[in-house]
């Protein structure tokens, strides 16, 4: 058993901090954040992610987890200090670490002497390792006899699947410089089975960045690819199913649609481009990976337009799904918010329904009416709009939809269904990368 201290209060820290409670560690989690602490405190947690409330409450009556607003209790006597805060991009690209800056200027009051192994856990920019470690020797009192180590072990949870992934890593990625730092990580790992890669701290920092930003170029692609498609006549799933059997390629990020969101993607893309044009490099990939996201959300507005007549001025379009993937209610970058703004821009009234993200989604939208379900939203519609690729839309009954609303139009941003099919349900429908088809007359 270690004793651990996890610094932040979103949802690295709190997954995180659960998870190894969970395994029988002792946990503080301290955070600057007074409301979100306050909730947390309660059993409360400010954001969905399957699994984590039972998780949290559990292991706050077991006295393995607990919450706190003072920072130096937290890290006081850890083995391991685990930092979950981000350093979101300014609109040039470079971090913003005034946050970050404020919590190391706390937690370094206390490295008096003795051994402290503070490491990474967000997804920091390549580099900020060997600037946290600049900070606390600046930090620390300057009679301190105690030795500091940084390492960086970055997080590769998936919002929706976070508590899983935890215990089931595709692998451990352990950046760090000194032997006790790697004994130490590799003991509290050693009871999660993964392969195990050990580096240096600015390679772990890169390949978590790198596994982002490829990521993101491969979505990219595909949906470049899809616009081809539809052009030419070809078929993006069976193109995607083409491809997914190379296995240089493998099957999976080969989906078209309407882009990625959520903060994790964007932000590597947005520093990894940054960390460039320091060395003087261009990623040019980069640049064109987030102009051809972006299009692809003004793509879908033109989709839903074109698919009324070219004309959405008084038109009702039914919104499926608000999160930026299934399975969260996080709106961060949600391609719905641009796409809701882009239809009332166009004169559209916007009904929406997302099984989850709709309390979230009112601070992101406005002027929208929130169905109680996916056919209460399509009732009046004139045109329904797929957003989220939740399981209930996947899932939905025709005939049910068919009763409940005159609607028969279809714009899939997610290419659930099978074009055949859909015509003979009675729909017109238009996806992505697929030719459209209309009902027999």
């Amino acid at each position: 058993m270690m004793k651990l201290a996890i610094i932040g209060s979103g949802y690295v820290a709190n997954v995180t901090g659960a998870c190894f409670a969970a395994m029988g560690h002792k946990v503080t989690v301290g955070a600057l954040e007074e409301d979100r602490i306050a909730l947390l405190q309660q059993g409360t947690v400010p954001f969905y992610e399957e699994g984590l409330k039972n998780i949290i409450v559990t292991e706050m009556e077991s006295g393995n987890l607990r919450f706190t607003l003072d920072l130096e209790e937290t890290c006081k006597d850890a083995d391991i200090i685990f930092l979950c805060v981000s350093a979101p991009p300014l609109p040039d690209g470079s971090p913003d670490l005034k946050m970050l800056t404020q919590i190391l200027q706390s937690i370094s009051k206390d490295f008096t002497d003795g051994y402290r192994l503070v490491v990474e856990r967000n997804n920091l920019p390549v580099k900020t390792g060997e600037w946290i470690k600049k900070q606390i020797k600046d930090f620390m009192p300057t009679d301190s006899t105690c030795t500091v180590d940084v390492a960086s072990v970055p997080q590769f949870l998936r919002e929706g699947q976070a508590v899983k992934d935890f215990y089931n890593p595709d692998r451990l990625i352990i950046g760090a410089e000194s032997q006790q730092a790697k004994e130490l990580l590799l003991k509290l790992y050693e009871g999660l089975t993964a392969p195990i890669l050990m580096t240096d701290v600015t390679t772990a920092e890169l390949i978590k960045h790198s596994t982002n930003a490829f990521l993101a170029v491969k979505i990219s692609f595909m949906n470049s690819i899809a616009q081809l498609s539809e052009k030419c006549g070809a078929d993006i799933e069976m193109v995607a199913k083409g491809l997914g059997m190379d296995k240089r390629i493998s099957p999976h990020f080969l989906f078209a649609g309407i882009g990625y969101g959520g903060i994790f993607l964007p932000r590597d893309v947005m520093s990894l481009s940054y960390l460039a044009s320091q060395y003087h490099l261009n990623l040019d990939i980069l640049k064109a990976t987030e102009t051809v996201n972006r299009y692809q959300r003004i793509s879908f507005i033109e989709r839903v337009e074109k698919a009324c007549g070219g004309q959405l001025n008084g038109k009702t379009v039914a919104v499926w799904g608000l999160a930026y993937r299934p399975n969260t209610d996080d709106m961060r970058d949600s391609p719905s918010t641009q796409i809701i703004w882009g239809l009332q821009n166009r004169g559209a009234k916007v009904k929406a329904f997302d099984p989850i993200a709709m309390e979230a989604s009112k601070e992101k939208v406005r002027n929208v009416d929130f169905a109680e379900d996916m056919y209460d939203c399509a009732k009046d519609a004139d045109i329904i709009a797929i957003v989220t690729e939740w399981p209930e839309f996947a899932q939905v009954n025709f005939s049910r939809l068919r009763e409940e609303t005159a609607c028969r139009l279809i714009v899939d941003g997610r290419n659930l269904y099978s074009p055949n099919r859909m015509k003979e349900q009675g729909f017109t429908y238009s996806s992505i990368g697929r030719d459209t088809l209309y009902p027999d007359a």
